[in-house]
């Protein structure tokens, strides 16, 4: 009598646990710019600059994991949408033209990790050169951009990365394109993705041209009040001895951003800013001698999304003050030797031209009053 043992099934590997958005302590100007970046990614991504170990990379990671899954054509490498022309790949959008059904499949946001010693053709992607000319069909390696496409790329240490390559990430982020050439030979792909970056200031800052470039730029120092300190050692130490419950605790908080996310997404194309409003940030930034009108757009910009993640349509003068020195702080440095402004002069020129009580003299009343 025979007997035969059956194969034990073939089980997918449970996802890896990632610490909830919703239970990161403090750094509320990261979680902010950030917030405000994936709700408008045109807002131009942000710069995070601070001391190490305050939690920049699980705070990314965090943000990737509680955004909503988005569709994708199944067998594209370029996370191309079935369904928006715009965000296609140049081969799905000939194969949309020829309505042809294109397979769709859903995925969690993409969130990738650019390495340090990463090269150009790691970033970009690669030609081979010889398949194309020997089958005369372009034969393109996908880079570290494509996988990144309506997602997030995070670059870590971004103050000791090449320029050259900063350049080519910034140039991608601004443009929702990667165009690779080599002999001739030509191949772009869709590359609209939030850009983070993240860095030591010891270490040394970007140079001015291109922290410019960055959208918004964010402080974060080390928790210095110690029943905070002791808050934040409990939780990881929570959710690191029983993940899968720590995740059950905060699954409502999870889901309620993530609508909200999702509802400020759909509003922000009805938010308005009045004309006055508009006026007061380009005479605060023309005070500032900030350079060019990147400053002016993108305080326009998220002024609208903080509007629209509080589920107004009308951004008021509350909203500005919040977003101003994360939009303009980094782009008051001229001279490579300088360091970043915390905020003062942004905040004393917003506070002068807006109407509101100066920064000093009201600190120095809430001094006396206590």
């Amino acid at each position: 009598m025979s007997s035969t043992v059956s194969a034990p099934p073939v089980s997918t590997p449970p996802r890896r646990a990632v610490f909830p958005f919703t239970a990161i302590v403090g750094q509320e100007e990261m979680k902010l710019a950030l917030l405000l970046n994936v709700i408008d990614p045109k807002v131009g991504g942000v710069m995070i600059m601070g001391d190490r170990g305050t939690g920049k990379s699980t705070t990314i990671r965090a943000l990737a994991d509680v955004l909503p899954e988005i569709e994708v054509v199944a067998d594209d490498p370029f996370n191309s949408d079935p369904y928006d022309a715009s965000l296609m790949s140049d081969e799905v959008q000939d194969r949309f033209n020829r309505q042809e059904a294109l397979p769709a499949a859903r995925k969690k946001v993409p969130m990738v990790d650019l390495p340090l010693g990463a090269t150009e053709d790691r970033v970009c992607g690669t030609i081979d050169i010889e398949k194309a000319l020997a089958e005369g069909v372009k034969a393109f390696e996908p880079g570290l951009l494509a996988k990144a496409n309506r997602g997030i790329l995070y670059v870590d240490e971004v103050n000791l990365l090449d320029d050259h390559l900063v350049d080519v990430l910034l140039d991608s982020a601004a443009s929702g394109w990667n165009t690779v050439e080599r002999e001739g030979i030509s191949i772009r792909h869709p590359a609209k993705f939030v850009l983070v970056g993240s860095g030591n200031p010891e270490e040394g800052e970007l140079r001015p041209q291109l922290l410019d470039r960055f959208g918004m730029h964010a402080e974060i120092r080390t928790v210095k009040d110690p029943a905070l300190r002791v808050q934040i050692v409990e939780q990881r130490s929570e959710f690191d001895q029983d993940p899968q419950a720590f995740l059950t605790d905060y699954a409502d908080a999870q889901t309620e951003l993530q609508q909200k996310l999702i509802q400020a997404q759909q509003l922000l194309k009805s938010v308005t800013i009045d004309h006055d409003l508009r006026v007061n940030i380009s005479q605060a930034c023309a005070e500032l001698d900030v350079d060019g009108l990147r400053g002016d757009i993108v305080t326009n910009r998220a002024a609208k999304a903080i509007a629209a993640l509080e589920g107004r349509t009308e951004v008021t003068v509350n909203d500005i003050q919040r977003v101003i020195v994360l939009c303009l702080r980094h782009r008051l440095r001229k001279d490579p030797l300088e360091s970043i402004d915390s905020g003062y002069k942004v905040n004393k020129v917003f506070s002068r031209i807006f109407g509101l009580p100066d920064p000093d003299e009201a600190a120095h009343l809430n001094g006396a009053v206590r």
